[in-house]
C-alpha cells in the first residue's frame, strides 16, 4: 500500500507500506498531479513484483527497485579466483539498530484523509471531519509521536477546548463590548476525538500502529439535556415566560417542528420572496418528502416517474457503505410544483440547477442551498428557523399526529432503528391531549 504525505516544505514524499515496514521517499515534486502520476507508475511496479512479472535482482530493496520504476540491473557476478590460503578474519564493527522513524499526528491525518475513496462520505460530513483536524493539530503537537501518545495528551486537549468559545454570543442584547461567548460543548469534543480515533483505527488496520487508541477514562465536561422538541407557540412561550438569554432561545429554536398549517404558510413566503426560481420547487420537495438536504441537491430528473407518481430519493446514510434508495409517493401538493419547474427546467441532468455568474447552469450545491435558506427567511416571520432539518421534523411528526402508521413513515424518511424515530417522531401537543381526554377527560 502506498500514500502520499505534504511536507512543510510542499513536496510531496510517498509512503510504502512492505513486509510490516513503512518507507518514505521524496517524490522531488510540488505538484499534487505529479505525485499522484508518480504514485501510480511505483505502485504497479510493487504489483507486478508481487504477482512475479517482475524480479527484484539481488542487494537491491524492493522499495528502491520500485522507485527506480524497476529498471535496475543486475549486477555482474564477480570472477571466482583461486584461494591458496585462508583470507585473514577481519572483525566486523557492531552495527547499531536504525530507530524506526516516529509516525505522527500530522502523518496519521494526511493518511487518514488520502484513503477515503471520493464519494464513500457526504462533503458536509468530510468538512466537519476535517474541522476537527484543524483543532486536533492546533492544540496537539503536530509532531508528537502516536507511539508515545497517552491518555493525558487526550485529556489535555478536552481541558484546553472546553476552556475556548465558540461564535455563539450567550447574550445578543448587552453591548458588543461586554458579549461573552459559549463554550465548547462536551458534544462537539467529543466528535473530534471520535474523529481521531476513526483515524486511529484505520492506522491500526493498515498495520502502521500497533497498539490501541488510548481514550479509556477520559472525563468530559458536563452537558445539559437538549430540550425537547416542540412547537412554534410552546417555544414562544418559553422564551417570553423565562426571560432567556439568546443564546439559550437558540437551543430552543433548533428543537422547533411546524404544524402542518404553518408549513403551508411558510412555503407561501418561500414562493413570495424566493431569489432564484429553483428555490421554490427545492423547498416544497423538502417539505412534501421529508428528505434530507443532501438528498435533494443530488436528486435527478431520471428519478420522477411522474407516470407512477413516485420520486426515487438517492440516500447514503440508511445502508453503511452503500448507495441505496427509497421511493417516495409524489402528493396532491407537490404535484404542480414540479410539472411547472420541469416544463421550464435550465436543461441539466440534475433536478435543481441554477446558472452560476458566468452563466453556466450547474448542479446547485450545499453550499448554495444553505445560503439561499439563511437569505430567504432571514428578514421574515420564519428567521428562528434554523435549518432544513426543521422541515423534515416537521414532516414526519405531522405523519404521526394523523395516525398514519409508523412502518409507511419509516418507509418515507428511510428510518430504521428505534432511536432514529424516537429522535424525528414528536405527536401535536393537542393530539397528546385529546389521547389523554378519551380517558381522563370532563365526558369520559
Amino acid at each position: 500500500m502506498a500514500s502520499l504525505q505534504k511536507e512543510s516544505t510542499g513536496k510531496f514524499h510517498i509512503v510504502i507500506f512492505h513486509d510490516g515496514k513503512r518507507h518514505k521517499r521524496s517524490l522531488g515534486t510540488k505538484k499534487r498531479s505529479h505525485a499522484l502520476a508518480r504514485k501510480e507508475e511505483i505502485e504497479e511496479v510493487l504489483d507486478l513484483v508481487k504477482r512475479g512479472r517482475l524480479t527484484v535482482p539481488a542487494g537491491v530493496t524492493v522499495v528502491d527497485f520500485a522507485m527506480a520504476d524497476g529498471k535496475i540491473e543486475p549486477q555482474a557476478p564477480v570472477p571466482e579466483t583461486q584461494v591458496y590460503a585462508p583470507a585473514p578474519i577481519i572483525s566486523q564493527p557492531t552495527v547499531q539498530p536504525v530507530a524506526q522513524k516516529p509516525f505522527t499526528l500530522q502523518e496519521l491525518m494526511t493518511e487518514y484523509f488520502d484513503s477515503i475513496p471520493d464519494g464513500s462520505l457526504e462533503q458536509n460530513t468530510l468538512d466537519t471531519m476535517h474541522t476537527h483536524e484543524d483543532h486536533l493539530l492546533r492544540l496537539l503537537p503536530p509532531n508528537l509521536d502516536l507511539n508515545t501518545l497517552t491518555g493525558k495528551h487526550l485529556q489535555g486537549y478536552i481541558n484546553k477546548r472546553a476552556k475556548e468559545p465558540t461564535q455563539r454570543i450567550v447574550d445578543k442584547s448587552v453591548p458588543k463590548r461586554k458579549q461573552v461567548r459559549v463554550r465548547v460543548s462536551a458534544t462537539t469534543i467529543r466528535k473530534e476525538i471520535v474523529t481521531l480515533g476513526s483515524a486511529w483505527r484505520w492506522a491500526d488496520s493498515m498495520e502502521m500502529l500497533s497498539r490501541k487508541f488510548p481514550n479509556r477514562g477520559l472525563r468530559w465536561p458536563k452537558t445539559d439535556e437538549k430540550p425537547p422538541f416542540q412547537t412554534w407557540d410552546e417555544i414562544e412561550r418559553q422564551i417570553e415566560q423565562d426571560e432567556l438569554l439568546s443564546s439559550e432561545a437558540e437551543l430552543l429554536w433548533d428543537c422547533l417542528y411546524l404544524r402542518y398549517t404553518e408549513v403551508e404558510q411558510l412555503l407561501k413566503y418561500v414562493k413570495e420572496h424566493a431569489r432564484y426560481p429553483y428555490f421554490y420547487p427545492l423547498f416544497s420537495m423538502a417539505a412534501y418528502t421529508g428528505a434530507r438536504r443532501s438528498e435533494l441537491v443530488r436528486s435527478r430528473k431520471s428519478d420522477f416517474d411522474f407516470a407512477s407518481g413516485t420520486i426515487t430519493i438517492r440516500e447514503r446514510k440508511r445502508v453503511k457503505g452503500k448507495r441505496s434508495t427509497r421511493r417516495v409517493p409524489i402528493c396532491e401538493k407537490l404535484l404542480p410544483v414540479l410539472e411547472m419547474w420541469f416544463a421550464d427546467h435550465p436543461g441539466t441532468p440534475f433536478t435543481f440547477a441554477s446558472p452560476d455568474r458566468t452563466g453556466n447552469v450547474r448542479q446547485v450545491t450545499l453550499c448554495q442551498d444553505e445560503t439561499q435558506f439563511t437569505n430567504t427567511l432571514q428578514n421574515g416571520r420564519w428567521a428562528p428557523i434554523k435549518g432544513w432539518h426543521c422541515l423534515r421534523h416537521s414532516f414526519i411528526s405531522n405523519l404521526a399526529s394523523a395516525g398514519v402508521d409508523q412502518r409507511i413513515i419509516d418507509d418515507f424518511v428511510g428510518h430504521t432503528t428505534e432511536e432514529m424515530r424516537q429522535r424525528y417522531r414528536h405527536l401535536l401537543p393537542d393530539v397528546k391531549q385529546a389521547a389523554l381526554n378519551t380517558v381522563f377527560g370532563a365526558n369520559a
